[in-house]
């Protein structure tokens, strides 16, 4: 028992400190684990022989990780992205897998082996790139969307491999195994529905084993998880979500089918049930703890004196297959019209090998279709692919990125027609605002921003609009800065904001400028460089959050509006004071004790002015208001609080 508890604290242990460097370095979770298991196994031996043992276990953290895939699946989602997902993926799927069957043909491998490589080989790494995307704030551009499709289709299709691998078993690997198996059939006896029975019987017992997962999970399944519901225990939900999976990878693996297979196709058929996200949190945890535990075992699995002694191989191998997945992939970029530096973004970070690689290799040696051997080079493969990934997005994003932004920026600004009253500089969210505003009260405006998009967007609804750079005088000075009355500056960058800001001030001193402040130190600094009205990009939304809050928990209207004024009045108040202190203070200690104690001195002011009874002393926004029936905070008194 000592020894079992050993183990546990060496992995867990490995995986507490790699995992989160590994994510500060921007590596990933799945390399962290996997670097993980190379230093408590090949490098410093504290793991041995029973790695394949607890690998065994752990790959049911891959049969609960396509289960979760499967309830992403909503039928009506992936109708909607049939296009891309079938075209896309299944075109990237397929010209890989061909490609690199023919190259391993070329080289003398069997037409079986060289088709499982095929396959394992088209796999990118799903948990690499979706976090990657996340961290480097990419999910919304037209390359990671497009990329998320192809990964989505490779999920899918690992189901279809995981069926039809064994069916490409090498005989003489066959008959080793059987050797092997009679020799250990006196000790154990492996649990099975169909064995001795005729082929028409065995399809029977498949066709009727999907048959209830799918008719099971979709009429079953919510009476049972509302009966659990009623207990109120969360634990006893847990046990629940556990049992459904375990119970149906164990009748798959009764009836001879993968239990992938089978727990995939639950997902599925529960995508639509109103208990997804209940199961989702459920099973979240083990599945992220049981497939962490499987890549720390791939990587303590790792035969480095395989990488030493071909260490040529490997490294060819690795770039071999990258050059051809990027290949492929960037083809298949100017095919569907993905563009500029979308193309290369979608190209670069699908061009490795992916997790599902290694449980491809794993099942493929257990159904004896590829020589331990040769699964062990191609594991190194797929991982050293994974641990280049990192520096394929670095190579995006300091040298191709910056080329097609410089493209963009050195386009002509467009010739402006007409000038109006008003200049708009920044067609962003706010400034989109601000111009239809005006717009719609017959303001002539002229509206420039450096983003095309933004550009198209407003001419769409007929707004004048060009493209040019508004921090450039010459551009200011074509589009009528002398004669115009007011500036809105809404520019997405706090420096040119605020150089903007002194250079009207200084040259156009009739122009009144307004100013979008980031937050309370961007607003201070554009007061000092001179801007006569800034405006809080989040503070007015606030404060109608704010508003619509104090209803909610049963303040009168009328008083709402009261305390809302108050607010500002005192805001507007204190705000000279403040921003006094923070100008006289340097850079480094602008946020000192004494502003906070300003800072805390007008919170109490702001406490203390919403207590106090304002009776007659109304705005011109409150007179509107009916007031409130004497006694109504009284009697609402228990609500509010």
């Amino acid at each position: 028992m000592t020894g079992y508890f050993l183990q546990a604290f060496i992995y867990l242990s490995a995986a507490v400190i790699a995992v989160p460097l590994a994510k500060r370095f921007g590596l990933g979770s799945v390399l962290g684990y996997l670097v993980a298991g190379v230093v408590i196994g090949p490098v410093i031996g504290l793991v041995g022989d029973e790695t394949t043992s607890i690998q065994h276990v752990a790959e049911f953290g891959v049969v609960m990780m396509l289960f979760l895939v499967g309830l992403e699946l909503e039928p009506k989602m992936l109708w909607a992205m049939r296009n891309k997902l079938i075209g896309l993926g299944g075109l990237q799927v397929g010209l890989t897998t061909a490609g690199v069957t023919g190259i391993a043909l070329a080289f003398g491998i069997t037409w079986t082996v060289s088709l499982t490589i095929g396959l394992v080989f088209s796999l990118s790494s799903t948990a690499i790139v979706l976090q990657t995307f996340s961290e480097k704030n990419l999910e919304k551009a037209e390359g990671a969307r497009n990329a998320f499709s192809v990964l989505l289709f490779q999920d899918i299709a690992v189901i279809p491999m995981l069926a039809f691998v064994p069916l490409l078993a090498l005989p003489d690997l066959v008959e080793a195994a059987k050797s092997m198996a009679s020799q250990a059939a006196e000790h154990h006896e492996e649990l099975s529905l169909v064995a001795g029975l005729p082929s028409w019987a065995y399809g029977l017992v498949i066709i009727l084993s999907i048959g209830i997962v799918v008719v099971g999970g979709h009429f079953l399944s919510r009476p049972l998880f509302k009966y659990v519901a009623k207990s109120g225990l969360r634990e006893i939900f847990t046990a629940t979500s556990l049992m459904l999976v375990i119970g149906i990878a164990a009748l798959m693996s009764l009836v001879g089918l993968s239990p992938a297979l089978g727990t995939f196709l639950a997902g599925v058929v529960l995508a639509n049930s109103e208990f997804r996200h209940e199961l989702e949190s459920n099973i979240e945890p083990f599945k992220g703890l049981l497939l962490g535990l499987f890549f720390i075992t791939v990587g303590a699995g790792i035969n480095f004196d395989v990488l030493f002694n071909s260490f040529a191989l490997v490294i060819s191998l690795t770039i071999g297959l990258m050059l051809l997945k990027g290949t492929v992939l960037f083809v298949l970029a100017f095919i569907f019209r993905i563009k500029k530096s979308n193309r290369w973004l979608f190209a670069l970070s699908l061009a490795q090998a992916g997790e599902f690689g290694f449980v491809l290799l794993s099942f493929s040696v257990q159904n004896h279709v590829l020589p331990q051997e040769i699964a062990q080079t191609l594991s190194l493969v797929v991982a050293l692919s994974m641990f280049l990934t990192p520096g394929l997005f670095i190579l995006f994003d300091k040298v191709i990125l910056p080329k097609y932004q410089k493209t963009e920026n050195d386009r002509e600004p467009d010739t402006i027609e007409e000038t109006g009253n008003v200049i708009i500089a920044g067609a962003g969210r706010f400034g989109q605002i601000v111009t239809r505003l005006l717009s719609a009260n017959n303001v002539k405006t002229t509206v420039l921003d450096v983003e095309p998009t933004q550009i198209d967007n407003l001419r769409k609804i007929n707004i004048k609009s060009y493209f040019g750079d508004a921090t450039k005088p010459d551009l200011l000075h074509t589009a009528g800065i002398e004669k115009a009355s007011v500036i809105v500056i809404s520019i997405d960058n706090k420096e040119a904001v605020k150089e903007l800001v002194e250079y009207v001030k200084h040259t156009y001193p009739n122009v009144k400028i307004i100013a979008r402040a980031f937050d309370r130190g961007h607003s201070y600094a554009l007061r000092l460089a001179g801007a006569d009205t800034i405006i809080s990009e989040t503070y007015f939304s606030a404060l109608e959050a704010g508003k619509q809050a104090l209803k909610d928990v049963g303040f009168h209207p009328f008083q709402v509006e009261q305390q809302k004024n108050a607010f500002i009045a005192i805001e507007n108040k204190g705000a000279d004071k403040m921003f006094d202190t923070w100008k006289e203070a340097s850079e480094e200690d602008r946020y000192d004790v004494a502003y906070q104690k300003l800072f805390i001195e007008l919170e109490e002011a702001i406490s203390s002015a919403m207590n106090d009874d304002r009776a007659d002393k109304h705005s011109r926004t409150e007179r509107g208001w009916t007031p409130p029936p004497k006694g109504y905070a009284d009697l609402d008194k228990h609500t509010i609080e």
